[in-house]
């Protein structure tokens, strides 16, 4: 009787001891993996895109890569070309090859929830970069306030265009970005709505935020005799999509449209006068935090991020950074100064007497 007491007292003290190293989260139900490598070990992340057709995403990956190894560690570097199947078999493929962390743009929010668990059965944590996975329990999420800019490109919308017909052309619906976009417009438009200045005549999705479906649809309710004002684009590549329409019809700089990421022909846009603002998200340093924080995570150090966001079950550590709206006005002071773009390539298109005095 003795010696099976014993025995379940000493069980019992090797759950609880096994449970404090692991770490686990009574929240999240998902155990951390341990402290973490030393420091100066070598470290191997691995990072998951769900595609790069788009410009910014290029340049994400370039300096996520170049930022980690000039802090001595390796980037396995996978690219799933707007696929879902094939960005889980790039997840386990990079889990095979031993990586301590996996960072993961992910194609699809809710599908990518799967990629999270099997990282984390491997004792991997996950970072979440740009687009939140959804219901997964990430270990962090970086991103620009999304929502903020849905509300940038309401609101230089509502000034240009107060009253009249807009139409809203969302990003993927498999990207929970769209989503928090969406919800930034209406904090914007949704009470001139009510009041019956605005009119959201035409809503749509571009699957994947693929150029032709935007540029399709525009094309197609253009043909119908549709009277549009004001677009909303998800982002420039919709935005360019929706100005090429317009241009068939000669109403190209007539329509207002705005956009986001401040590719270098959406800035070319905005200073010819075609689109009315772009939001700036510096790149330059959602990707150099995003390497930072993969490195310190797997030394174990405390990122000690105040703020999170609920992923549809879980409070994730949510590391935010702010946008900027852009214009004509401030194209100067925001993409040129940073080095973003360059003068002569943005205004490449307009007559040189009218390009603006560097100091």
């Amino acid at each position: 009787m003795f010696v099976k007491r014993f025995i379940r007292t000493a069980l019992a003290m090797l759950c609880l001891s096994l449970l404090a190293f692991s770490g686990c989260s009574a929240e999240k139900g998902i155990p951390s993996p341990p402290s973490g490598k030393e420091q100066g070990a070598s470290i191997k992340i691995g990072y998951s895109m769900g595609s790069t057709v788009q410009e910014r995403w290029l340049r994400d990956r370039d300096i996520f890569v170049a930022r980690a190894k000039e802090l001595g560690a390796e980037v396995l570097i996978q690219n799933a070309n707007n696929d879902n199947e094939e960005q889980m078999k790039q997840v386990r493929y990079l889990i095979e090859q031993g990586i301590d962390i996996l960072v993961i743009t992910p194609h699809d929010a809710e599908a990518s929830a799967e990629s999270v668990r099997l990282a984390k059965r491997a004792g991997i944590r996950v970072i979440c970069y740009d687009r939140l996975i959804r219901n997964a329990g990430a270990d962090l999420y970086i991103s620009f306030d999304n929502v903020k800019v849905g509300e940038l490109k309401a609101k230089a919308l509502l000034e240009k265009v107060p009253k009249g017909n807009y139409m809203i052309i969302k990003g993927a619906p498999t990207d929970y970005n769209s989503f928090m976009l969406y919800q930034g417009y209406m904090n914007v438009l949704r009470e001139p709505v009510n009041k019956g200045d605005i009119k959201i005549i035409y809503e749509t999705s571009a699957r994947d935020w693929a150029y032709e479906e935007a540029f399709s649809y525009v094309e197609q309710i253009l043909e119908e005799g549709a009277d549009i004002h004001a677009i909303i684009a998800a982002n420039d590549t919709l935005a360019h999509a929706a100005i090429e329409a317009l241009s068939e019809k000669r109403l190209a700089g007539e329509v207002a449209v705005v956009g986001q990421d401040a590719d270098l022909s959406a800035c070319q846009r905005v200073v010819e006068g075609t689109q009315l603002m772009t939001v700036y998200k510096p790149i330059d340093k959602i990707a150099k935090a995003a390497a930072e924080a993969a490195i310190r995570m797997v030394q174990g150090e405390d990122l000690k991020v105040e703020e999170t966001i609920f992923d549809g079950t879980f409070q994730v550590p949510y590391l935010r950074l702010d946008p900027i709206a852009v214009t004509k006005d401030n194209m100067m002071d925001t993409i040129i100064k940073d080095g973003f773009h360059r003068l002569e390539d943005i205004f490449i298109n307009v007559p040189r007497e009218k390009w603006p005095q560097i100091p």
